[in-house]
């Protein structure tokens, strides 16, 4: 790798946004470094982009502290991180919360985001140009029923993303957030635990955004120039005016 190169890492690049993402990155000119727990996926996305696959498990602090030794020892360099690993799981209400599905969500989506964010750190700040892109939600803006855990998930992690922002001036580490709105992924597919009828019916009727929309708007805010901080971005498909204000077809 020439060493003006520009690395760009990207958590949960195994499919669906981060993997669009390291695509358009390394489109932009950036070596990506991909990591996410499923490594064969992982490995098939560092084939198409030229990128490297590292294993990792955001929720865990060893695979998280091993992962950022790697990106140290391999390529000697971190210039953006592309906090993308989260995701929702269930619709329950307050009142019938399953609290293991609460703390998988509170765990990746927030304390994910801290530990990468935590581990990479030095790294960006020595790269002289650092940049943190954090892919949030709409859910992390704006609340709506069968959306609590993962609406407090997200507005946690919207809320340590505008600390670091705060925490960061006058260093050269720019910090963003993307929000994306509704996301035709497999995300929903996850969040119904693989219930397709259900995952289906989200999307039916109406153009969502794809993961390449969500990728595009990463590799712009990446290339920006240095002085430029684009601090939030609320990304919606022209169908959706709100979480829960659909026009459908």
């Amino acid at each position: 790798m020439p060493s003006a190169t520009r690395v760009a890492v990207v958590t949960g690049a195994s499919s669906g946004i981060g993997a669009a993402s390291a695509r358009a990155l390394a489109a932009a000119g950036f070596h990506v470094v991909l990591g996410a727990r499923r490594l064969d996926r992982l490995e098939q996305v560092a084939a198409q982009t030229g990128g490297t696959a590292i294993p990792l498990d955001v929720t865990d602090d060893a695979s998280v502290e091993a992962f950022a030794r790697t990106v140290d020892e391999r390529l000697g360099r971190c210039d953006l991180l592309v906090n993308n690993a989260g995701g929702a799981l269930g619709a329950d209400s307050v009142a019938e919360a399953d609290l293991a599905d609460w703390q998988r969500m509170y765990d990746i989506n927030v304390l994910g985001t801290v530990r990468v964010t935590k581990a990479l750190l030095p790294q960006l700040v020595a790269s002289g140009d650092g940049q943190v892109i954090t892919i949030g939600s709409i859910a992390g803006r704006e609340p709506y029923k069968g959306g609590a855990g993962y609406n407090a998930a997200k507005h946690a992690e919207a809320a340590l993303t505008r600390v670091l922002r705060l925490e960061l001036l006058g260093q050269p580490v720019r910090v963003s957030e993307i929000d994306p709105g509704m996301v035709q992924t497999d995300f929903s597919l996850v969040r119904f635990k693989g219930d397709q009828e259900r995952a289906d019916a989200v999307y039916a009727g109406v153009e969502a955004l794809t993961a390449d929309d969500v990728a595009e708007t990463v590799a712009w805010i990446a290339t920006r120039p240095a002085h430029v901080n684009v601090d939030q971005v609320l990304l919606m498909p022209r169908d959706q005016a709100a979480a829960q204000v659909i026009h459908r077809r």
